[in-house]
């Protein structure tokens, strides 16, 4: 069949009715409409002709029965709480239209890639990257539940964990929204993407004493919360000096103990992470973190101990896909649409691991994502499927 713009609207209208929640979609994974949706896209797969399965991890697979050579296309079908209607499934259902246009694709939806039980499961599991141990250890993020007995409950227990050949594919496409403002402030229509930012994460732990508010004067407090504050000013006035244009960080947790305010907290813990695409930015960044540790443990009473706790590696996009990607969208809105890094994470990064891969972006408006206020116009929407489109064909032809 013919690329239809319609019928893919229509289908990302159809996948929002499921776990609506106000203008959004409220859809966990493992959730009984995150369930509903994934038997909803292997019925749409089914019908687009692909061999389709859900595996023992959750990850939906749309298999072409046709020659090759293959692309793989995805994204995530799962939401955030409370959060938007195309985050991860605009990719999904993007993929699953290149597939009802007869191009050979193998369409997925990888499992969790919102993180609700482990950072990507679905995709490091298809790389062979998730053990077996991996799984009993995982728990839910916001309930604590064990993830073994749920893939029980929810009827996944004892199928197989599909495994990707990466022989058979030539590279693997991902369309998503932005989710910031880059594009709409510029507005173009279509972000081409360079690469995906690696992450670097770490936690600060600051001893002080814990003592009372009224009975300890100022020169003998030990003010864990305090050196706290002042060691993240001095390291949000350095950090510019040692990033990059697109580099960002943040602060995402504080927790002081005991937390209570006739108390002086004893302890501080805040957890710093920082992103860029390029290793040797994020070295100078992590020079400056630890930097700025160390100056604040020559001036302070309460010591200061960096932990790192993650990094992942940057993903850069393969040449050949981001030339495609370069090549439709100059075709259908020449003028209109720029080379980009992800700030966000995405399975596109996991898989770079095996296979070339590329993604392309379109607009957020007001850069609104994980929030159930997200939302692209549809004309825009439809501009990146046709973009997608001309791209797979373009990429497959070369």
């Amino acid at each position: 069949m013919a690329l239809s713009t319609d019928r893919f609207l229509a289908d990302l209208d159809a996948l929002r009715r499921i776990g609506t929640y106000k203008s959004g979609v409220h859809r966990p994974t493992f959730g009984p409409e995150d369930m509903e949706s994934r038997h909803w896209l292997v019925a749409a797969m089914q019908a687009a002709g692909l061999e389709a399965s859900i595996d023992g991890i959750g990850n939906v697979f749309g298999r072409h029965p046709g020659p090759g050579p293959h692309l793989l296309a995805g994204s995530h079908i799962e939401t955030q709480n409370q959060a938007g209607w195309l985050d991860g499934v605009l990719g999904v259902v993007g993929a699953l239209e290149l597939a009802r246009a007869g191009l050979p694709v193998d369409v997925c939806a990888y499992a969790d890639e919102e993180a609700h039980w482990g950072d990507f499961i679905g995709s490091r599991s298809l790389i062979g990257e998730l053990s077996e141990e991996d799984i009993d250890a995982a728990r839910n993020r916001y309930t604590g539940a064990a993830l073994r007995p749920t893939l029980e409950a929810v009827g996944l227990a004892g199928r197989p964990r599909l495994l990707l050949d990466p022989a058979r594919y030539k590279g693997a496409l991902e369309m998503h929204i932005e989710q910031g403002t880059q594009l709409e402030n510029a507005a173009l229509r279509i972000g081409v993407v360079t690469g995906i930012v690696g992450i670097r994460q770490f936690r600060i732990v600051i001893t002080g004493q814990q003592d009372h508010t009224g009975g300890t004067t100022m020169r003998e407090r030990r003010d864990a919360g305090l050196t706290a504050v002042r060691l993240l000013g001095l390291l949000d006035r350095e950090m510019p000096r040692a990033a990059a244009e697109r580099s960002v960080w943040t602060t995402g947790r504080i927790a002081l103990e005991p937390n209570a305010p006739m108390i002086i907290p004893g302890r501080a813990e805040i957890v710093f992470s920082f992103r860029d695409l390029s290793e040797a930015v994020m070295d100078r960044m992590e020079a400056c973190l630890r930097a700025v540790v160390q100056e604040s443990n020559r001036q302070e009473r309460c010591p200061a101990v960096l932990e790192e706790i993650s990094r992942s590696a940057p993903a850069l996009s393969d040449p050949a896909i981001v030339g495609a990607f370069q090549g439709a969208a100059e075709a259908l809105c020449p003028g209109a649409w720029q080379a980009m890094p992800s700030g966000a994470i995405h399975d596109s990064q996991i898989l770079a691991r095996k296979l070339p891969v590329g993604m392309l972006f379109v607009p957020s408006i007001g850069g609104i994502s994980h929030h159930w206020t997200e939302d692209t116009r549809r004309e825009d929407l439809a501009l990146g499927m046709e973009v997608l489109h001309g791209a797979a064909q373009r990429f497959l032809a070369a």
